[in-house]
């Protein structure tokens, strides 16, 4: 009985806001008719709402930004990517689809199952959640993210502190005077900041001791970051519903830091459109040197769970390291910071296992099914990739690159510094060097002289690192000329198909697809060439070596090179490499389009058997790289997951 009245009050309700809305109450009526929205359902994975009407209006105010769906049978993610002007505008896939995308025979999908967490973290009601003492930490450089701030702590479910640093005195002024007449907000605490340390700076500057005080924190800041040069609203829009604006994701997240004394930090899953490489560690780990020197921190996993952006809630305690200090601005770089490759790019990656050094665990909200997990497995959710889906998607392009090692090429052992290890071998055993090392430290130390001789630009060739080593080592070119042709044929010797890559290189070349593979690597073109016969490559195609060109991916002047030769074309192009920094990061930098595969030994590690595995280590022991590398070189045959 209670049921059916409370249906029928909801009912009524619906009725009755949606003659406010006129066009929104006929859209929510489609949107039942058609099945595409189910109320029910939504409210079961979201959360209630006084109607169904709100609960419609609710998803139609997120649905831009937030990976949510409004039922079973629409996947909002999916309409989204594949209609990137729709994204861009900032509309409801749902509104643009049953009014434009139906008509205009718009890509879609019912909800697809990208990822299932493998817990789920039920926060449980008690008398005690909102007892805890609060601080709102928020970095505000943009003046109109006051008003966007306010709104959010004018619904927040408990009383809050809040510590602002603001970029202006007006800002600060501002923020003040909109922030203490709220009524859950108790105190106020503003200060100028310095255009220094970007969000991490100011706040641990001027507040980081005073947080210890608290039992959490939530650090915000006024996001308008440009990505690959276009500002993404979205992305701060998808972190500030999860962690301050939604108030029953905030309640949980409440309810579970005061039911579970082991969390110690907290942040959605990484917003969805960025790429999948995202939770990588990139060109960071040298800035991190300090902070694993100080915490005895493990950074030897490249994919890694942290929030992304930087923002987040936090037990302070779990942070105590890095709140427990005295910070001058001086510790932080100066402006302009480069998009990634920096201290504090390091910084907000490092938070992750701080935390867990301390005692304390990581947990996630995942919004397309509406759950909190511990589960980290979703760093690798845009790794699964059947063969016939990559080359479908290869297949709308009509020029594909490709790297060469470890994309079409794999190697026995993995490792790429074997063959040289194997003509250390030889070497040293007949005396010329006192151990396998120490031919491969000679010749990696002339390979670094000859790039300290050009200044780092261009490349270097195999060639002139053995006549470089002829030099230091006094031997004759003639006998150093010998020992590169050794390790290059220890290498060809080594050097196996990637099966399903070098057969989807086959299949777009029967498909009229133009073929290239782009490499920076010091051997000649002509023996590049002769490893790609080797593995089967028998297709058309362009090559472009560094060594030959001069030009690296790295360094980004291949990727100008390669702009210059495509813009005189009315043909798409897309790469694919393993190489997050060369083959993604930077080529994406350049505005052009790439797929990022994963490397054996991110894959190995990813799978879950990181813990076995050294060779990413420096220098590897040969007992590990014959032990592992087959193993390793296997599972990364396919460079996804799904094969």
């Amino acid at each position: 009985m209670k049921r059916n009245f409370k249906n029928l009050a909801r009912g009524l309700q619906t009725k009755i806001e949606g003659l406010a809305y006129p066009s929104l109450a006929k859209a929510y009526k489609l949107a039942i008719k058609s099945g595409l929205f189910n109320p029910e359902w939504y409210q079961e994975h979201y959360g209630s709402f006084p109607s169904n009407w709100l609960a419609f209006k609710d998803y139609i105010k997120k649905s831009p930004y937030a990976n949510v769906n409004p039922s079973p049978e629409f996947d909002t993610e999916t309409y989204l990517r594949c209609n990137v002007d729709v994204y861009h505008a900032g509309l409801s896939p749902l509104l643009h689809y049953m009014y434009h995308g139906r008509n205009e025979g718009r890509a879609w999908s019912r909800a697809l199952p990208r990822w299932t967490p493998r817990d789920n973290l039920i926060p449980k009601e008690s008398a005690t959640w909102r007892q805890q003492k609060i601080a709102i930490v928020l970095h505000i450089f943009y003046a109109d993210f006051v008003a966007k701030f306010a709104s959010c702590l004018e619904k927040f479910p408990t009383e809050v502190d809040v510590f602002v640093t603001a970029a202006t005195q007006d800002i600060a002024n501002d923020a003040s005077a909109t922030f203490k007449k709220i009524n859950k907000v108790n105190n106020v605490k503003v200060t100028v900041c310095e255009n220094r340390g970007r969000n991490f700076g100011p706040f641990l500057v001027h507040f980081s001791k005073e947080l210890l005080a608290y039992d959490l924190m939530c650090h915000l800041h006024s996001k308008k970051s440009l990505y690959s040069g276009r500002e993404q609203t979205q992305w701060f829009d998808y972190q500030n519903q999860f962690l301050l604006k939604d108030k029953h994701v905030t309640s949980s997240v409440l309810r579970l830091f005061d039911e579970h004394k082991e969390l110690g930090l907290y942040y959605p899953t990484s917003f969805w459109m960025m790429p999948a490489w995202v939770n990588h560690w990139t060109c960071n780990k040298p800035f991190a040197k300090e902070f694993i020197a100080e915490w005895g921190l493990d950074i030897s996993d490249n994919f890694l769970t942290y929030p992304v952006g930087g923002m987040f809630w936090a037990r302070p305690a779990a942070l105590e390291p890095l709140l427990n200090k005295t910070y001058q601005y001086e510790d932080f770089p100066a402006e302009p910071l480069p998009n990634d490759g920096s201290k504090l790019h390091a910084l907000e990656r490092i938070l992750g296992p701080l935390v867990e050094k301390q005692g304390y665990e990581q947990f996630y909200y995942y919004a397309p099914l509406g759950r909190f997990t511990q589960d980290k497995t979703s760093i690798s959710t845009s790794y699964y990739k059947p063969a016939s889906s990559l080359l479908g998607d290869l297949s709308n392009f009509d020029i594909i690159s490709f790297d060469v090692f470890d994309t079409v090429l794999r190697r026995k052992y993995c490792e790429p510094d074997y063959a040289k290890y194997l003509l250390g071998k030889e070497l040293s055993h007949i005396g010329v060097f006192s151990s396998p090392e120490a031919f491969v430290e000679a010749r990696n130390k002339a390979e670094l002289t000859c790039r300290q001789t050009k200044s780092f630009e261009g490349d270097v060739s195999i060639t002139e690192v053995y006549q470089q080593l002829a030099k230091e080592c006094q031997i004759s070119e003639e006998c150093a000329l010998d020992w590169m042709n050794k390790e290059f044929y220890y290498d060809l010797e080594m050097a196996l198909p990637k099966d399903e890559m070098v057969e989807m290189v086959k299949q777009l070349s029967l498909n009229k697809k133009e073929i290239w593979f782009i490499t920076d690597i010091y051997y000649t073109k002509r023996q590049v060439e002769t490893m790609l016969r080797k593995i089967g490559i028998a297709v058309p195609y362009r090559l472009f070596v560094s060594s030959d060109l001069g030009k690296r991916k790295d360094a980004g002047t291949m990727w100008t090179y390669v702009k210059e030769l495509i813009s005189g074309t009315s043909k798409n192009y897309i790469h694919v490499g393993d190489n997050v920094r060369s083959d993604a990061q930077i080529c994406g930098d350049f505005g052009l389009q790439n797929i990022h595969i994963l490397h054996p030994i991110d894959k190995w590690k990813l799978a879950g058997f990181g813990c076995l595995a050294s060779l990413d280590m420096d220098t590897p022991s040969e007992s590990d790289i014959l032990k592992w590398g087959p193993q390793i070189s296997n599972l990364g045959r396919y460079p996804f997951f799904g094969e």
